[in-house]
């Protein structure tokens, strides 16, 4: 085994796949030899929740109870395992439990109609977030983790691959990596068949294509997007799987060695999933130095929450970097066209005809992440409007073929994309007394403290550890405050009106060559944030005059408009776009090179990051080199060594940038095998990700937010400078 593959098996994990009745427990099997007793259980445990969540308590004792399971939860927090996970969790569903008891039966009581109106949609926003926090347990308390099966030695057994690569307007420097990252791939060569579909019929795109040897498929009619395209590509080919990678993707050598194995060993496989990872920075990453530090947006779902589907047969098909049965997907006519999020709508249905998907948590492929805040909210548009679509169309819990867990794991995914009206909600609330002194939570101080606190506590402390290495505490908050206000109507009209809205391409690949602060995208924000400073403002005033009886309703209500300044502080930082000048990106990577000079002397360095467009090189000691000379760089793929001609870009002592020159499709496929492609080019992208600490995580959100706010009056100034003094604005 070469040194690639080696490192990759070091890395997978470590239980292998059983049955989900055989990893739950020993004695689960066992327990289905006797009729009807796991259901016997299951109401014994209902019962016991039920009289836990109703029974009064003075408050002293629920106070004393709340100690208690701060204590138990703080210490199950430092033990390893799943089943101390278990047990928060459960101490999280029975504190939530008691608090919706509480909430639904003691403070909906309002003295007028306009507290009743406005009372009444907190508690709906309430009954929103209840609702996913409970799917989201039941989703991701047990990820199953997947591993990959072995594929029969017999090659000539192996069965034929189609790889589709869609593309509509992405430009050929995106997509010719995907491309030759797929022809390199480690399959035999008579049974892998790569073809590129341009739904943009573009000459240069077919000339490529000729090129680099692989197929060419356009379409007179170009009728539903990357769903029309895929079908139009799936009439015309025969490989008895289909492989997709989005455009930008682009997949390690030993992709199809890694998740073609499931299929062999489960006929009822029709989907292989693994998970999108980027090596470019996303917006909130770029704009916020976070990248390789905090987990993304992206890191929760293909981290945990694809692994926990995986554990109830739910994973579904994202769009790129997976694997389909071509009988299965003929079989429920193609990719879906109903809505726009085709590839989550497109498993749904497979699994309503019986089969069933597998996740594998391993990165195999890797492309850019969007680069600009406008381009990801409207993508984050697309899949909200496709997500209500399904919601609409063809919801899990109506129709057969979908086991209970089935129905759950699909409703929280659509669901989740529901955020925008809670979060608004949540965002203007305490306005509602800090301006108009509405009683819209009808308790006293003492028992919020009493009850609210178990329940965001407790929660907040059951998800850190579950969700802790995917995404840290609090960053939800962020992400939702931002996208909130642009979800909120595609999700509503595309509930109403599944026809409405049409599929949107997703930018890649742009540059952002100057600072600003993007005004179009941050108004909302902007407007938000404002009026919650000037809540907090009518509160002090409040407090000192109108409502000095009721002191700690009004501190209660200052804090939570606190809270919301922070998050849309954050918000409103996230669109201060930081400039992105590189086409090509760095990726970090340390392998053996050797340098040539001109004068023949060959030096042996190792890399320290790579691009298509160059090489970052670390020397064993500094050299006489200036910048425009030019020098040769070898580089290995186990036993075939490749060589690079460069130039040096920049040298600082041991530190050198080299820029390739004579640049050709087959160099660019010779550096692609040497870096992209590896087998372990991505097993250790998360090593530098720092672990998740509630309290450290929540004064981070609030730094951000504090710097956003300056971000926010910076800009201010500019267009102040720019406009009232008529000062032409400075670069920064």
């Amino acid at each position: 085994m070469a040194g690639a593959e080696r490192a990759l098996a070091a890395r997978l994990p470590s239980v292998p796949w059983q049955k989900v009745s055989e990893r739950v427990h020993p004695w689960s099997s066992k327990l289905d030899r006797v009729p009807f007793i796991k259901t016997l259980l299951l109401l014994m445990a209902l019962a016991v929740a039920l009289a836990f969540w109703t029974t009064p308590l003075p408050l002293a004792a629920q106070f004393r109870l709340f100690i208690f399971v701060c204590v138990v939860m703080v210490v199950a927090r430092r033990i390893p395992g799943r089943w101390p996970t278990m047990l928060m969790v459960s101490l999280s569903i029975l504190m939530a439990g008691r608090y919706i008891w509480w909430r639904s039966t003691e403070t909906l009581r309002f003295s007028t109609a306009t507290e009743t109106i406005v009372g009444s949609v907190l508690y709906a926003a309430e009954i929103y977030t209840w609702i996913v926090l409970i799917f989201g347990y039941i989703q991701t308390a047990w990820p199953l983790n997947r591993r990959p099966r072995p594929l029969p030695e017999n090659v000539g057994s192996w069965p034929t691959v189609d790889v589709y690569i869609p593309t509509y307007n992405e430009p050929l420097s995106v997509v010719s990596p995907a491309v030759l990252a797929a022809k390199s791939m480690d399959w035999p060569r008579d049974k892998l068949r790569v073809y590129l579909l341009d739904d943009g019929s573009r000459e240069e795109f077919q000339r490529f294509a000729a090129d680099v040897g692989v197929s060419y498929l356009t379409r007179e009619e170009h009728h539903f997007a990357k769903a029309g395209n895929i079908n139009h590509a799936l009439g015309l080919t025969s490989g008895d799987y289909i492989a997709i990678f989005d455009c930008d993707h682009i997949p390690t050598r030993s992709f199809l060695q890694t998740t073609m194995g499931e299929f062999l060993v489960d006929p009822k496989c029709s989907m292989v999933q693994t998970p999108h990872h980027f090596f470019s920075p996303d917006p909130f990453e770029r704009n916020y130095d976070t990248f390789l530090r905090i987990p993304n947006e992206g890191s929760l779902f293909y981290g945990l929450v694809q692994d926990g589907n995986d554990f109830w047969n739910a994973t579904f098909f994202c769009g790129s970097c997976a694997v389909i049965k071509r009988a299965a997907l003929e079989e429920v006519g193609g990719v879906a066209v109903e809505t726009v999020t085709e590839d989550a709508h497109t498993s749904l249905k497979m699994h309503r005809h019986g089969y069933r998907s597998a996740y594998l948590g391993i990165v195999q492929a890797a492309g850019l992440a969007t680069e600009s805040l406008s381009g990801l909210v409207g993508q984050r548009i697309r899949w909200a409007r496709g997500m209500a679509q399904i919601f609409r169309v063809d919801n899990p819990w109506a129709g057969k073929g979908l086991s209970f867990f089935q129905r759950i794991c699909y409703s929280n995914a659509m669901l989740h994309f529901f955020y925008g009206f809670p979060r608004l909600i949540f965002l203007i609330m305490p306005l509602a007394y800090l301006f108009f002194g509405l009683h819209v939570f009808n308790a006293d101080g003492v028992s919020v403290m009493a009850y609210v606190l178990p329940y965001l506590f407790v929660s907040g402390l059951a998800n850190s550890r579950i969700q802790g290495q995917y995404r840290h505490s609090f960053w939800a908050e962020v992400y939702e405050s931002v996208l909130a206000w642009y979800t909120v109507l595609p999700t509503t009209v595309a509930f109403l009106n599944p026809k409405k809205g049409k599929f949107n391409v997703t930018a890649k690949g742009g540059l952002i060559e100057q600072e600003y602060l993007d005004w179009a995208i941050s108004r909302p924000y902007v407007w938000l944030l404002a009026i919650n400073f000037a809540g907090l403002l009518a509160g002090v005033v409040r407090i000192f005059t109108i409502q000095s009886d009721e002191p700690a309703t009004v501190l209660m209500n200052i804090v939570w408009g606190l809270f919301n300044v922070a998050m849309l502080g954050a918000a409103v930082g996230v669109a201060k776009e930081t400039r992105q000048v590189r086409v090509a990106h760095h990726v970090p990577l340390r392998v053996p090179a050797t340098v040539i000079l001109a004068n023949g002397t060959t030096i042996a360095c190792h890399t320290e990051n790579y691009s298509t467009g160059g090489l970052g090189i670390v020397l064993p000691a500094a050299l006489d080199l200036k910048r425009g000379d030019s020098v040769g760089v070898a580089l290995s793929r186990g036993p075939m060594e490749y060589y690079f001609r460069a130039i040096v870009a920049r040298h600082s002592e041991i530190h050198l940038g080299l820029k390739f020159e004579d640049w050709s499709y087959e160099k660019e496929l010779q550096l692609i095998q040497c870096t992209f492609g590896r087998a372990d080019a991505w097993v250790r992208w998360d090593e530098q990700l720092v672990a998740d600490a509630p309290l450290h995580s929540f004064i981070e959100v609030v730094e951000m937010g504090y710097q956003g706010v300056l971000r926010l009056f910076d800009a201010g100034l500019d267009v102040v400078e720019a406009t009232v003094l008529r000062r032409p604005r400075q670069p920064r």
